[in-house]
């Protein structure tokens, strides 16, 4: 099936399935959270970290989970009422950003389609944060009204280009007899990461007007004290959108002391941010 057509199918899948009465009438949410994945990770990610429960806590509601596949797009959800509430979603994580990008933009459409005067606010971890920010740039009529980023490559990672260069020697023949195909599978994801450079997916991101939404970085630094961390996936420079030509002095910088990967720690920060935009 190509591209475009998964892409018509996934929105109006979507579309049958909130109109369908999966939800309660628009208005009864103030917000909605949309919870993104990083690389090698599944909208589970976020429950099985703990992440969620800061949230919970908060009086956020846990509307279900988003799965896209060929025939459309899946949804599991529950259907208490709540003022807040919020989606994980599933991308192909191993395919290219472009590709993610298109997924993730028909699962937003269809959320903004039903609840259209509403906010709408995505979180994303490491690669995920990226597709989030390429979406927004790529359709600036959904009205994303923030971006929430933990540990995201948006000047690419040195990581990316290792995993390409083994991609394409002899290790990446052998891979998929270790195991280890995902190397292979990942290579054009791989490319895009790579750090920006002219010609560059990211290099051309980061030089799009971005929409006007309130942008926070969370980036696993040497700053504010914590000297002796730093994130050996993804360099700290890398995490901070102020340093994305398009939106230099326009994202909120917020050091972590943790690892790469989500910790409930960073649950308990989003729901701190939270209360601080879009009230």
């Amino acid at each position: 099936m190509h591209l475009k057509q998964l892409i018509n199918n996934l929105v109006v899948s979507s579309l049958m399935a909130f109109t369908g009465g999966l939800f309660f009438s628009a208005g009864v949410f103030a917000q909605t959270l949309v919870l993104v994945p990083g690389y090698q990770s599944d909208g589970g990610i976020w429950r099985k970290t703990g992440f969620v429960n800061a949230l919970l806590s908060a009086g956020w509601q846990d509307a279900g989970h988003v799965m896209a596949d060929p025939y459309g797009v899946r949804m599991l959800v529950e259907q208490k009422k709540s003022e807040r509430r919020f989606f994980t979603v599933n991308l192909p994580a191993e395919a290219p950003l472009i590709v993610q990008a298109n997924i993730l933009s028909a699962q937003l459409n269809a959320i903004r389609n039903r609840f259209q005067d509403e906010p709408l606010l995505l979180a994303g971890h490491s690669v995920g944060g990226v597709v989030a920010r390429l979406a927004m740039v790529r359709e600036p009529a959904l009205k994303l009204d923030a971006l929430i980023t933990f540990a995201a490559p948006h000047l690419g990672t040195g990581m990316a280009e290792a995993g390409l260069g083994i991609s394409q020697s002899p290790i990446g023949w052998v891979a998929p007899l270790l195991g280890a195909s995902t190397i292979n599978r990942s290579r054009e994801l791989y490319a895009d990461l790579m750090r920006e450079r002219p010609g560059s997916l990211l290099f051309w991101l980061n030089r799009q007007p971005h929409p006007e939404s309130k942008y926070y970085s969370v980036v696993r630094s040497q700053h504010g004290g914590f000297s002796n961390w730093r994130d050996q996936v993804v360099d700290p420079f890398s995490q901070d959108m102020n340093n994305v030509v398009a939106l230099r002095g326009k994202s909120l910088f917020i050091a972590s002391p943790l690892k790469h990967g989500l910790h409930p720690a960073d649950g308990v920060l989003l729901a701190d941010l939270l209360k601080q935009c879009c009230k």
